[in-house]
């Protein structure tokens, strides 16, 4: 039989093959420092990393490390051979050519991306001489926010080998006193519990982590690569009910008010809860295990509202009520049962909770307004800008909106400004078993209000950050940075002016001291100014337009290049020695997956996941839909959205766009796959694999089948000559049981179930281990279930997943490459449909045509807890315009 191909766009896979070394005999790390100090909240870490080729030849060595997502990167540089070579900010038009220069040539551009839920990824290279060195210094800096009564410290140890030189030392120096320090995290457990030294005297303490090149081996989250995980240093510092802490140098100064032992201010809060159809599944299980949990904690003197929303608006009751234990046990049988139909009308359902709260003004109380969507508006009022100042208006500046964007289909961006606007945050919920976990823990830190209307008055100070608040939760804090007019001390006076129940009070002790530091801290109390300035006015440039968004924009430019922060206004440029190509990175945005393989300066979007489904049985599909649902099966997302499963031939891939999520611990951008599960019917049915097409605005992907255990084309690289096949088993649990990747005609790698083939000419080598394999400017690791594989600007994962006890691959994208004429499914771009017909048969408009649909659902295999998707089914040619044909090869 011959297999089909379909061309996916595997983002940037694999772009150059050479032979295959593993990574221990290549270079050796002979040192890996962490060295973080603290001062008043403010962390300044710098990683070392030594390293040294053993090789007889020169060797690319690389630098790959992972820090906070809420840092700025503020210093890179390599030293080799006595030669120093220093990253460089500057304003990301200004990087502009050097890294059009670098795409051009394929380079991986000194990377940073997202990874999971509060990582960034950073990673470049240098070829280093045949026994000479290279060392690699990172310093980022971060504000520790507080959350819940506690700071966290989050250090990633991730070196990619055993280290002998191994250490992580933490510094903590905080005015006010450490009231306790804890430590936490994958790394301070079990066999790695010995390796850590914590000492704590008064306003200082003092963590050390030095782990054996054994204990690096053998711990919960080691393996033959070393470490993998966090260290998480947890404290908290003494309060009272004083002015706080403020900090002053150098004409700048800093202020953390966080007062204690105030009576909490009782509630009205309004949960606005989405019941669309994509909340279909475990989402919408999680949301109300979630809500009833909240429900549990409201006190009995809290008032509260709860609506649903689709299409249409869903009320508990039209008006708050108080939270005694009658209303309660009647909400949370409603809760239990909220249930996912229809579009999603996020205008008409805040609107209606900003009039509830509106409605029910109550003297000594604070409101508060939750919402929590997982997409995109999409019926009733759809412009964003019309939601935005309808939400405003209404909202007007009496009660703070909290958004809680669930998953990546959902606009963040969108979300955030309107919060933003309306005195509030947006904050992603995860897709994971832990969602519940992840609302709660939320509600927890808004669930008591302390004080409302808060105002921060400095006398003899300006060009201060924010200083009005609408509230001050319980466990939270307040900081205010500014400077001193003419660094005159005597005549700075701080005050704090709120309303605590119906009360106005006043924090303005006349004992309060303001500490001033030595010498030493000069530049230490503006740098966190200059951070907090900057990330306010990113925060601030989101909400405006016009010539007003500019000013401030090009504020935060202006500060990010005085104080070296890369952030997304600017690029690092790192310089290498004469004849390597320079770097480029770049911060990515909530939301965004910064790779290098796009247009300058362009958003990568959403990662959106491919299902396909195989098995075998017959269930023909009601309408007018060509082709049987399948049994069962997968397929996988592409960058672009839920691809189904093999591209339909005629698609012109280069054509679409790339997007890719973030599935919280999955990687930056993720292939995913999918299993359709609908009755078995006759067993000598042909086999049938279903895919899923990710969709942007819409509630439900669409889907359709694909016939046969075909080969299916991957991904076509032209410029490079590398093309990667898929070859799809012939079992009822569906999915790939070979990937390879072709490089050159006589040079290849094929991937299965059992370990990893290299064909180079007539040498074949093997490999089942967790090894690095290095095959040219391609790198290869297998780490238990996933096979991990990174080219220049590519990277992708190709993933082990079990079905009824068989094992098959699943390919996951990552990072998609930088030439545009890569082609393939992963390449196409989100589905955009219309429903224009509900009854008899449900009918959408793509591209102008109007196509039969019937629902159907798949099981996404990208993510470990395989979810059930609902979808559109409909015929492959339908779904990507062109044949599926075009996408089928004889051989893979």
């Amino acid at each position: 039989m011959e297999r089909a191909v379909v061309q996916i766009t595997l983002f940037g896979l694999l772009l150059a093959l050479g032979t295959t070394l593993p990574n221990k005999d290549d270079w050796d790390i002979y040192s890996f420092h962490i060295n973080s100090t603290v001062n008043s909240r403010y962390a300044t870490t710098v990683i070392t990393s030594r390293v040294a080729n053993r090789m007889d030849v020169s060797k690319e060595i690389e630098f790959h490390v992972r820090i906070p997502k809420n840092a700025f990167i503020s210093k890179f540089k390599m030293l080799i051979d006595g030669q120093e070579y220093d990253g460089v900010v500057k304003a990301k038009e200004q990087a502009k050519q050097q890294y059009a220069q670098a795409v051009s040539r394929g380079q991986s551009a000194g990377l940073v991306s997202s990874v999971g839920r509060t990582l960034e990824e950073f990673k470049t290279s240098v070829t280093v001489a045949a026994h000479k060195k290279v060392t690699f210094e990172l310093t980022y800096e971060e504000l520790l926010k507080r959350r819940l009564g506690k700071y966290e410290l989050q250090i990633h140890a991730q070196p990619m080998q055993p280290v002998k030189d191994f250490k992580v030392d933490v510094y903590i120096n905080e005015n006010a006193g450490i009231n306790f320090i804890e430590v936490k995290g994958g790394l301070s457990t079990n066999a790695m519990a010995n390796a850590i030294t914590k000492t704590h005297v008064d306003k200082q303490a003092w963590v050390y982590f030095y782990p054996t090149e054994d204990q690096q081996k053998t711990c919960d989250s080691c393996g033959d690569q070393g470490m993998n995980g966090d260290l998480v240093i947890v404290y908290d510092v003494n309060r009272d009910t004083s002015l706080g802490d403020i900090k002053r140098s150098a004409g700048y100064f800093v202020h953390h008010f966080a007062p204690s032992n105030l009576p909490r201010i009782p509630k009205n809060v309004v949960f606005i809860i989405d019941q669309s159809g994509s909340m279909h599944g475990r989402k919408i299980t999680q949301t109300r295990i979630a809500l009833i949990h909240i429900l549990n904690d409201l006190a009995e003197d809290d008032h509260f509202g709860l609506i649903t929303f689709d299409s249409d608006i869903f009320h508990w009751k039209r008006e708050l009520v108080q939270a005694n234990k009658e209303n309660l046990n009647s909400a949370k049988t409603f809760a239990r049962g909220i249930t996912d139909r229809g579009a999603t009308d996020i205008n008409r359902a805040v609107l209606e909770g900003a009039r509830m709260l509106n409605a029910h003004p109550r003297e000594g109380s604070a409101s508060i307004l939750i919402l929590l969507t997982d997409g995109d508006p999409t019926t009733g009022e759809t412009n964003l800008e019309r939601i935005h100042s309808n939400v405003r208006r209404v909202i007007a500046d009496k009660f703070p909106l909290y958004c809680l964007g669930f998953g990546f289909d959902v606009n963040f961006e969108f979300l955030e400004k309107m919060s933003l606007q309306n005195n509030g945050v947006a904050r992603r919920i995860y897709e994971d078993s832990d969602a519940d976990l992840q609302l709660t823990g939320f509600y927890e830190e808004v669930a008591t209000p302390l004080l409302t209307d808060v105002t921060m008055i400095y006398i003899g100070a300006n060009n201060l950050t924010q200083t009005n608040f609408s509230l001050y939760y319980n466990g939270s804090e307040i900081v205010v940075a500014g400077q001193i007019t003419d660094n005159e001390i005597e005549t700075f006076t701080p005050q704090v002016i709120a309303v605590s129940t119906s009360k106005r009070v006043v924090f303005s002790e006349t004992n309060t001291t303001v500490d001033s530091t030595g010498t030493m801290s000069d530049s230490h109390i503006q740098r966190v100014w200059a951070y907090l300035t900057v990330k306010q006015l990113l925060e601030k440039e989101l909400q405006l337009s016009g010539p007003e968004k500019e000013n401030v924009k090009n504020e935060a430019l202006r500060l990010s290049l005085k104080y070296s922060f890369v952030t997304p206004l600017t690029s690092m440029v790192v310089t290498k020695p004469q004849g390597e190509n320079t770097d480029v990175l770049h911060k990515p945005k909530e939301g965004e997956r910064q790779t290098s393989g796009l247009p300058f300066g362009q958003p990568i979007g959403r990662l959106t996941p491919w299902t396909s489904l195989s098995g075998k049985g017959f269930s023909p599909a009601s309408g007018s839909i060509p082709g049987p649902p399948v049994t069962r099966g997968q397929g996988f997302y592409t960058a672009s959205g839920l691809l189904p499963g093999p591209p339909v031939a005629g698609v012109d891939y280069a054509d679409y766009d790339l997007m890719m999520p973030d599935y919280g611990g999955m990687g930056t951008q993720d292939l995913i796959v999918a299993t359709y599960e609908p009755t078995i019917a006759a067993t000598d049915a042909p086999l049938y694999h279903r895919f899923l097409l990710k969709t942007v605005n819409q509630s439900l992907p669409l889907c359709f089948d694909v016939s046969g255990d075909v080969g299916l084309k991957l991904l076509h690289h032209p410029n490079r000559e590398m093309s990667v096949n898929g070859e799809l088993d012939s079992v009822a649990h569906g999915g790939f049981k070979r990937i390879v990747i072709h490089v050159k005609p006589d040079q290849h790698i094929e991937v299965d179930t059992a370990g990893i083939t290299v064909r180079d000419g007539q040498r074949v080598t093997s490999h089942t281990g967790q090894d690095l394999l290095t095959i040219g400017s391609v790198t290869v690791i297998r780490r238990n279930k996933e096979i991990d594989v990174a080219a220049e600007d590519s990277r992708m994962v190709i993933l082990v997943q079990e079905k009824d006890g068989e094992e098959f691959l699943w390919p996951v994208l990552r990072q998609r490459p930088s030439d545009t004429s890569v082609t393939g499914i992963l390449a196409l771009k989100p589905a955009v449909y219309e429903e224009v017909q509900q009854t008899p048969i449900t009918k959408l408009k793509i591209n102008n045509q109007d196509i039969s649909v019937t629902r159907s659902t798949a099981v996404d295999h990208s993510i470990v807890s395989s979810p059930t998707l609902d979808c559109w089914l409909l015929s492959a040619e339908s779904a990507l315009h062109r044949p599926l044909n075009d996408f089928i090869v004889s051989q893979i």
